[in-house]
C-alpha cells in the first residue's frame, strides 16, 4: 500500500472509529480526506488501473478486516457506464484521471427511475458523495468516448460483498446484485 493510500485508510479508520455518519463534520472530514488522496496522481499501482474492453473495472485497494469500509479504484474504458444502481451505505468518490458524469435518480416502487437534478461532471481532484440519507441511486459514465477515466471510491462497508440493487430503466422490480471485485492485472 502506498503512503498516500495508507494515510487515507488511517483517516477513514479514525472517522469510522469515531462513529461514522453520526459524528459532527463527518462529511466534511470524509471529503477532505478524499480530496487529499486525489490531489496527486502518482500513487495508484498500474495493476489496479487497467481497463477492460467491455466493462468498467472495480479493483479493491483496501477492505477493512471487519468490513466497516472499503476503498476501490473504478477504471472506466472509453464510453463505459454503470446501470442505474444504489449503494445502501455512505460513499465518497474522488476523480483521479479523466472525467466521469453522474445522473441521480428517484425510485418510486416499480415505476421507471426518474432522473433528478442536473447531470454532474467530476474532473480530477473533485469529489462527490452518496448515501441513503443524501441520495443513493445513480448512473455513472466515463465522460470520454476515446480514453479511460479513473475514480477512487470509499464506502461504509465492503462494497464488493454488499447486496445492492440495479433498477431497470423501463421500470419493474429492482434486481439484487453483489458486485465483487475485478482481479488486479499482474505484469
Amino acid at each position: 500500500m502506498t503512503g498516500a493510500l495508507r494515510r487515507f485508510v488511517r483517516n477513514i479508520e479514525e472517522l469510522v472509529d469515531a462513529g461514522g455518519e453520526s459524528q459532527p463534520a463527518f462529511w466534511e472530514k470524509l471529503g477532505s480526506a478524499m480530496s487529499e488522496l486525489v490531489a496527486k496522481d502518482d500513487w495508484l499501482p498500474d495493476s489496479v488501473a487497467v481497463p477492460h474492453p467491455e466493462y468498467y473495472q472495480q479493483y479493491c485497494l483496501y477492505a477493512d478486516p471487519d468490513d466497516r469500509f472499503s476503498v476501490v479504484s473504478f477504471v472506466w474504458g472509453p464510453g463505459q457506464s454503470t446501470p442505474i444502481h444504489d449503494h445502501t451505505v455512505w460513499g465518497v468518490i474522488g476523480m483521479l484521471r479523466g472525467s466521469e458524469v453522474c445522473q441521480a435518480y428517484a425510485i418510486q416502487g416499480d415505476t421507471a427511475p426518474c432522473p433528478i437534478g442536473e447531470l454532474e461532471r467530476l474532473e480530477p481532484g473533485q469529489i462527490a458523495f452518496v448515501a441513503p440519507s443524501i441520495g443513493d441511486v445513480h448512473r455513472v459514465s466515463n465522460a470520454f468516448s476515446d480514453r479511460l477515466s479513473i475514480s477512487i471510491h470509499a464506502y461504509g462497508g465492503n462494497i464488493g460483498k454488499i447486496n445492492r440493487h440495479v433498477f431497470p430503466e423501463s421500470g419493474g422490480p429492482a434486481k439484487s446484485f453483489v458486485s465483487g471485485y475485478s482481479e488486479p492485472v499482474q505484469a
